[in-house]
């Protein structure tokens, strides 16, 4: 039998506030355990959540820009269940009443552009971390993280491979990241993703059951997860098994997934309204000044580079990837308006170094200037491409200007016919067999020539200017 599969993302996006989301305490990540914790979020008797507003901004600002309606009127509801990680014996949350809802994105995949329905996006508090110590036996509690804000993010049912959901989950943390609500570290947690997967007979309108994936850390891993997952179930129904509502880890090392617990149903939390928090009630205008205030998001700006800079879709998408790296592009392109070629070198050198040095674009030491100042020597024949190609790194690493590593090292490209006259002269008398072929037609042979001006030039000599002069002395 052949199955169709249906999938729904659940994303928990850790909000860039400076505080937790109902007490002061800080949310700066890789502190010493449970130094971020007051008597609110370690859920002491007597002590009061107070909502942090900032929060409540950014889930604003978040849903808009992810097309959702935003309630007037929400309440904040607590979640019941016991884990060692939640101290409370509740997580704040939000149930019937999310801050937003019936919003969508759009994704381009193999049968193009469509959009996935986002069911709601609401606000809520993290859990601590339980860490489980090797050899011993035994596990500890940090309770920093508990607290800290989150924006939950529940699609439909909309996905039908993991390509689509690596698709959907690219587009939501570039849009998350562009406008500074989220940092998007999937190492560190702070954009965690769980598809929900199921299968059904082909051409069956009933959904299968459905199994969550937790411990996903990478897109990578996600695409890997689900795909183990498909075959996994393909083969339970194939053999006549049953699918159980469970969740399920993702097991890096075995590449396969692992029974963690039972799926619980909505009416297992017990959710009621917090009696320590009032109905949240937000102002339309205060919504609608968010809207006029969203910068350009990466599908508009996508677009942009095509239509404005003749940039292939490639390189757009690409550039607009990182908000850090369309900012850097368009600030080289309004000092050297080459688009092509400083897309090039962006995606290309620069891209490059800062991998290696595992540096992001914002801390890059080539600053714009210094960029364009290369290029510019370049356009202007003082340096050929190579020697620029040849110099970056050591630009890169020194802090230097161009300017000043091609005096040092006497790296300027000679152009005088004079001295590239006498150089070309040499050439030729060392090679007649090539001068010879040449004059009985085989043009190809000027590529060699002109790589052997370059050699015995130190690649100084000005390939555009060696090109021409050979023909000179080439032509009858």
């Amino acid at each position: 039998m052949t199955y169709e599969t249906v999938i729904g993302v659940e994303v928990h996006a850790q909000l860039r506030t400076k505080s937790k989301m109902f007490c002061g305490c800080g949310t700066t990540f890789g502190l010493s355990a449970n130094s971020q914790t007051c008597p609110v979020c370690l859920g002491l008797p007597g002590s009061l959540p107070v909502i942090n507003r900032m929060a409540v901004e950014m889930a604003v600002r978040a849903g808009l820009a992810l097309n959702c309606s935003i309630a007037a009127n929400n309440q904040f509801a607590r979640k019941n269940y016991f884990y060692p990680d939640l101290p409370k014996g509740y997580q704040i949350s939000q149930y019937e009443s999310p801050i937003c809802q019936h919003g969508w994105i759009e994704i381009v995949g193999a049968e193009g552009a469509r959009r996935i329905r986002i069911r709601r996006a609401h606000l809520e508090e993290d859990a601590g971390k339980n860490v489980h110590e090797t050899g011993t036996g035994g596990s500890r509690v940090d309770l920093n993280r508990a607290g800290t804000p989150l924006l939950e993010i529940v699609t439909e049912p909309d996905m039908g491979s993991a390509d689509e959901v690596v698709t959907y989950l690219k587009g939501l943390r570039d849009i998350l990241m562009y406008l500074e609500v989220c940092d998007g570290n999937m190492e560190e947690g702070s954009f965690r993703c769980e598809p929900n997967l199921s299968l059904r007979p082909t051409g069956q309108k009933e959904f299968g059951t459905k199994v969550e994936l937790k411990n996903i850390n990478s897109f990578r891993y996600v695409k890997d997860a689900i795909d183990y997952e498909i075959k996994r179930q393909t083969r339970v129904l194939n053999e006549g098994g049953k699918i159980h509502q469970e969740t399920r880890l993702w097991n890096i090392e075995r590449g396969e997934t692992a029974v963690m617990r039972s799926k619980e149903e909505a009416h297992d939390y017990r959710y009621f309204p917090d009696p320590d928090l009032v109905p949240l009630k937000l102002d339309s205008a205060w919504i609608e000044g968010f809207r006029s205030s969203l910068p350009e998001l990466p599908a508009v700006r996508t677009k942009r580079f095509v239509s404005d800079y003749g940039l292939p879709e490639y390189d757009a998408t690409t550039l607009t990837g990182s908000k850090g790296m369309a900012d850097y592009f368009e600030s080289c392109v309004q000092q050297f308006n080459y688009p092509k070629t400083v897309s090039n070198w962006v995606m290309g050198e620069l891209t490059r170094e800062l991998n290696n040095s595992e540096t992001e674009i914002a801390a890059s030491p080539v600053s714009p200037e210094r960029l364009v100042s290369l290029l510019q020597m370049v356009d202007e024949g003082t340096i050929s491409l190579k020697v620029a190609r040849d110099l970056f790194p050591e630009l890169y690493r020194t802090g230097k200007t161009p300017e000043q590593i091609v005096q040092e090292k006497g790296l300027t490209q000679v152009s005088d016919e004079g001295a590239l006259g006498k150089v070309i002269d040499e050439v030729l008398a060392k090679s007649p067999a090539q001068v010879a072929q040449f004059k009985d037609g085989k043009q190809q042979v000027l590529g060699f020539l002109v790589g052997q001006v370059m050699k015995v030039s130190g690649g100084k000599a000005n390939p555009g200017k060696v090109n021409e002069l050979l023909k000179k002395k080439l032509s009858p």
